[in-house]
């Protein structure tokens, strides 16, 4: 394998500073694989946090550091042992493989990477700019499916396979109420019709972000009176006293599941809770066998990826994409093209 690779990439020097610049990638060992990157996402999640100096600290969290977990490339090298063929086109969720001062944070927003075989993901023939999305579909399928998961986990013996999740399982578990009409809300609506579910409610209080349903509705919390939603997801991140607003439109024994990130402490009024009986579930990283189920729905025509990647720019304008990205209602998905940077 060469040594002394390079690549460009998106470096967050500190909070609100963004640049691109050329940096230096570890040495490949025979368990990675050399990745030239196509496109990378803009998450208005994790690294508008990083962006604004509000993440909550964690292991690892340390600035300069190249943020993004949403990549699309072509495998360029490989090793002798390696079952991933040289121009097999992979989805990368990020990647630790830099030296010097910089970390990877969550290290997708490069030209090249180095990252591990075993954790790519083939995408066959999916355009670039819908496999962009993959992580953030599959985030969405696993607000669905995590329950399952460890409910299914928890009736095996040692010795039995993992249960597999049905489609009627996923039908039950699928939310009755979503709130938030952004990319990871419009994921969620459209997982949720694609899989045979009914139908849900959407929530959005920005006008902008009204339009762009499909097969469900979008209405604002004031003109919507049920209050007897089976289990509501909150996509929003808006915190605050929402919670006690969700929790009072759930049914007795109904669940609220938090499918944002919250930079702020997570409160709600214990007596409506507990007079509902309602059960609070956290979805938080997914995981490969969801973003196998999103790619077998796209593959199967019933998922549907397109308009949600929105903005494209070149990735050497980084310094300008990343607050458009964070602060313009119209911007849905904010893409990095390196093939122009």
């Amino acid at each position: 394998m060469p040594q002394g690779l390079k690549s460009t990439a998106i470096v967050m020097d500190s909070p609100g500073a963004i640049a691109h610049r050329l940096v230096e990638l570890t040495d490949p060992t025979d368990n990675d694989l050399v990745v030239d990157i196509a496109l990378s996402g803009i998450s208005t999640g994790t690294e508008k946090l990083l962006w604004e100096g509000t993440m909550p600290a964690f292991p690892g969290l340390k600035y300069p550091l190249i943020p993004g977990y949403e990549a699309v490339g072509t495998v360029v090298r490989n090793s002798d042992t390696s079952s991933v063929e040289i121009g097999t086109r992979v989805f990368v969720p990020g990647s630790t493989g830099f030296s010097g001062d910089v970390r990877g944070l969550f290290g997708a927003s490069a030209s090249k990477l180095v990252v591990p075989e075993k954790r790519v993901h083939a995408i066959g023939e999916l355009a670039s700019d819908q496999a962009v999305l993959l992580a953030l579909a599959a985030t969405a399928m696993h607000i669905v499916t995590h329950q399952l998961r460890q409910t299914n986990t928890r009736t095996l013996t040692t010795n039995q396979a993992p249960n597999p999740i049905t489609v009627d399982q996923l039908i039950a578990a699928a939310p009755e109420l979503i709130v938030g009409h952004g990319t990871l809300g419009r994921l969620l609506a459209r997982i949720c019709v694609a899989i045979g579910a009914s139908a849900p409610t959407v929530w959005e209080t920005n006008p902008a972000r009204i339009a762009g349903a499909q097969g469900y509705n979008v209405t604002k919390q004031e003109d919507d009176d049920r209050r007897d939603y089976r289990c509501i997801c909150d996509v929003s991140g808006a915190g605050g006293d929402l919670f006690d607003t969700l929790i009072a439109r759930l049914t007795r024994g109904g669940r609220l599941v938090l499918g944002g990130f919250y930079s702020d402490k997570v409160a709600f009024t214990f007596p409506p809770a507990f007079m509902r009986e309602a059960n609070i579930s956290i979805a938080a990283e997914w995981v490969a066998d969801d973003l196998q189920l999103v790619q077998t729905l796209v593959e199967q025509g019933s998922l549907s990826l397109d308009g949600l990647v929105t903005h494209k720019a070149s990735a050497a304008h980084a310094a300008t994409a990343y607050p458009q990205a964070f602060n313009d209602s119209d911007c849905l998905k904010m893409v990095l093209d390196w093939s122009k940077s």
